[in-house]
């Protein structure tokens, strides 16, 4: 485990729900790996309480994101 250098607060740092995550990465990024694990256990969750309609929503809320990360890649 490397320790990364502390960079200045950003706003994502400042953040009431994600600041402590943020900061926690900042520190040691090995929390990804457990941040997976507690977003795919939630996910496991959700489908096996509501059903398809968890997976659906999920996958509903990431087509931004793979939009941004399209365009980021055709820009070069």
């Amino acid at each position: 485990m490397t320790a990364l250098p502390s960079a200045q607060p950003g706003l994502l740092s400042r953040l009431p729900l994600v600041g402590f995550i943020a900061r926690d990465i900042g520190r040691d990024i090995n929390i990804v790996f457990y941040l997976l694990t507690i977003l795919v256990t939630a996910l496991v969750l959700a489908i096996k309480t509501w059903g398809l309609v968890a997976l659906a929503m999920t996958a509903l809320a990431v087509v931004p994101v793979y939009f941004v990360l399209l365009i980021l890649i055709t820009r070069g």
